[in-house]
């Protein structure tokens, strides 16, 4: 029976998507010989092995986009569940606080991906620029998105990637592909939740520019009205909102990025629980025990010790 043109294109497109989907697992390989995860030398860029099963890890989530290049991984993110595999990614339009699983992973077929963080003014230079993609009545305030990368959006990463084997180069090169990469999210399925909150005076482009605040200022004394005040929203409407995007009050979500950042500090810094409250702005040892135990089932000493081990 003769193939249809569509067919044939359907084909042709399934072949070239395989093909970059061995240049990405090679690229990736090469540079991952061992389970790790590598902040490259393109900004924003990172990559990421793991030869097993991950148990639940907490994370904080910045503005960015991963793809899965081989395995499978299950994330909470706030209280939007995604789930993805091999050529699939997941956009995230606004810092959040985040869980993840990875569940399909062995020496033999090791879990890969890459992950790239993502610009708001860049989003909002291209919304500018091609007010096409700019979609009117775009429903409620998701945050996550999960969906199978395009073609274009994976030649992308493919040349991304294969950057970092000429470095001198990536100065003007990476910041190209870069804004490329941005276009064809914002153009396809995964596009709503970052033009949400880039888009200059709306609600959610103020939720998102408190949650940066709270982000480089989580160690301060925080007052909600002050807060509100600084994104020019009512209280009320400003912590309904906030809390309708990330399913946390402010006060819950600056509890969280100090907990995750004292985490961080004792495990990867070596700081003792004392030093990591006064570093995240607790001023007080015993609270900061007893919210550090409610967050993650154990006191801090104990709890580091048995991530360690």
């Amino acid at each position: 029976m003769k193939k249809t043109r569509q067919q044939e294109r359907d084909m042709k497109e399934s072949v070239l998507k395989d093909n970059m989907h061995e240049t990405l697992k090679t690229s990736l390989l090469k540079w991952l010989p061992a389970p790790s995860r590598l902040e490259t030398a393109i900004e924003g860029l990172a990559i990421s092995r793991y030869d097993e099963e991950v148990s639940a890890t907490r994370c904080f989530y910045t503005p960015m986009v991963a793809l899965v290049v081989q395995g499978f991984k299950r994330s909470m993110i706030g209280d939007h569940e995604a789930n993805y595999g091999a050529l699939h990614c997941v956009t995230v339009g606004i810092d959040m606080p985040g869980v993840f699983h990875v569940t399909d992973a062995s020496p033999q077929a090791p879990f890969l991906s890459l992950s790239v963080k993502l610009d708001r003014r860049i989003v909002a230079q291209l919304m500018t620029e091609d007010p096409s993609i700019v979609a009117a009545g775009e429903g409620d305030w998701n945050p996550v998105a999960v969906d199978e990368a395009g073609k274009e959006l994976l030649q992308a990463f493919v040349r991304l990637v294969e950057l970092l084997d000429t470095p001198s180069r990536i100065p003007v090169l990476a910041p190209m592909i870069l804004r490329e990469i941005h276009y064809y999210l914002l153009c396809g399925s995964q596009g709503r939740c970052l033009r949400l909150f880039s888009t200059t005076g709306t609600q959610a482009n103020q939720i998102a520019e408190a949650i940066s605040w709270l982000r480089e200022h989580y160690a301060d004394s925080l007052n909600m009205e002050d807060l509100a005040r600084r994104v020019n929203m009512a209280s009320s409407t400003f912590n309904r909102h906030f809390k309708q995007v990330t399913s946390l009050s402010p006060l819950q979500f600056q509890k969280r990025l100090r907990l995750y950042e004292a985490e961080r500090l004792m495990l990867q810094e070596g700081k003792d629980a004392g030093t990591a409250a006064l570093m995240v702005g607790y001023e007080s040892g015993s609270q900061f025990n007893r919210e550090y135990k409610r967050q993650f089932g154990a006191p801090p000493r104990r709890d580091v010790t048995k991530k360690r081990s």
